[in-house]
């Protein structure tokens, strides 16, 4: 592959990448870590252990990434956490 595709390719790539959102969780005082991890694992199709992570993360730092993807597959997601009583939103 010649340097010039390598770059049209990383381009594209970028491109693509940059095309996605995401769903960003918000810590709150509310919910426990057991309905933070269900409802993941039910909207975003998280494992357990994917769940259990992104429930820490957020705990500590205030926010985690939880999903990314098209908008149009994110917004059912997000949705449905926000009616489970998350605090989350797409980016």
């Amino acid at each position: 592959m010649s340097t010039q595709e390598q770059y049209l390719e990383d381009l594209l790539l970028e491109e693509e990448v940059k095309n996605q959102n995401e769903i960003v969780l918000y810590n709150d005082e509310v919910n426990t870590f057991d309905h933070v991890i269900n409802t993941l694992m039910r909207t975003c199709d998280h494992t357990p252990e994917q769940a259990e992570q992104c429930s820490l993360i957020v705990h500590y730092k205030g926010k985690c990434t939880v999903k990314t993807g098209d908008y149009d597959d994110l917004k059912p997601r997000c949705t449905l956490m926000l009616e489970a009583g998350l605090s989350a939103e797409i980016v």
